[in-house]
């Protein structure tokens, strides 16, 4: 197992602000913590407990993303359903640091099982971005009875473009949150607005704290084969620079035999580029079994 910490005073600094940003968050909530193979997993959960049959709503933050860089996203979901984020281990947050140096999908989709199993039992609509993504096909846990794929790893190769790499590169070696904004604006759609600025910090701290985790392979065709028959949504960002629509979309109906949907005036970063859309989907998603 490697850590995604550089050392202990740098984890402390990470739970630090995330402890911080969710403690000033006004949306009633419950914090807590679960016990699974992978080490401790920090949920946040809001929103009225489902009513009997109805599904919840589990969301996983991809790359160097937690729950508390997800709240504006929990909020809007809860007006209308039980919402649990999960840390994911491995990853900068309030979980385990640790993850392991090989079969890490695998991995993934085991702690997910148990995750769900302690932190938000009952039949559940996963919604993943990115990492968060490739983890939700990973896992094959019966209580999965949706999932909605943000920019979805774990699907097909991600691509980097020259300029994307370019503004990597000095936010790894040289931390600040000015290179921290340029890596973020190479992220989203051109033109979007403004980064917000607790972005910017979040992921100037995290590359001086944390050793970034590349993208996940596509995970086995076999293994998205057995995904099929719990239905799938697929998304991508017009200005995807990692996943773009032409080459997301083709690869999620061939290989998983999902609906594709393209989100306009987004890229990479959904959950905070559409903070009305996703919502708006998912909720969509989650209606239809109702109406069933």
């Amino acid at each position: 197992m490697t850590s995604v910490y550089k050392d202990a005073k740098a984890q402390r600094e990470v739970r630090r602000w995330c402890e911080g940003r969710i403690a000033d968050w006004g949306v009633p909530h419950v914090r807590g913590e679960v016990v699974t193979s992978a080490g401790v997993t920090s949920f946040v959960r809001a929103g009225d407990e489902p009513r009997e049959g109805e599904p919840g709503v589990v969301l996983l933050p991809g790359t160097n993303m937690n729950a508390a860089l997800c709240l504006p996203l929990v909020g809007a979901l809860a007006r209308g359903r039980r919402v649990t984020v999960l840390d994911l281990p491995g990853q900068p947050g309030l979980s385990a640091g640790g993850r392991p140096r090989v079969r890490r999908m695998a991995w993934y989709g085991q702690w997910l099982s148990e995750a769900l199993e302690s932190a938000a039992p009952g039949p559940a609509v996963v919604v993943g971005h990115s990492l968060g993504g490739a983890v939700a096909l990973a896992c094959g846990s019966p209580q999965i009875v949706g999932r909605v794929l943000l920019s979805s790893a774990g699907i097909t190769w991600l691509r980097v473009p020259a300029p994307l790499l370019a503004a990597t590169v000095p936010w790894l070696l040289r931390p600040s949150v000015p290179r921290s904004t340029a890596l973020l604006r190479r992220m989203a759609a051109p033109g979007g607005g403004e980064v917000p600025d607790h972005l910017s910090t979040w992921m100037d701290l995290v590359a001086r704290c944390c050793r970034t985790s590349l993208a996940p392979p596509p995970l086995p065709p076999g293994l998205l084969e057995q995904r099929r028959p719990v239905p799938a949504l697929v998304v991508a960002g017009r200005f995807d620079p990692f996943l773009p629509p032409r080459a997301l979309g083709p690869s999620a109906r061939r290989r998983l035999g999902a609906e594709f949907r393209v989100m306009e005036g987004a890229g990479h970063l959904l959950l905070d580029e559409a903070p009305d859309a996703v919502p708006a989907l998912v909720e969509e998603f989650c209606a239809a079994f109702a109406a069933g």
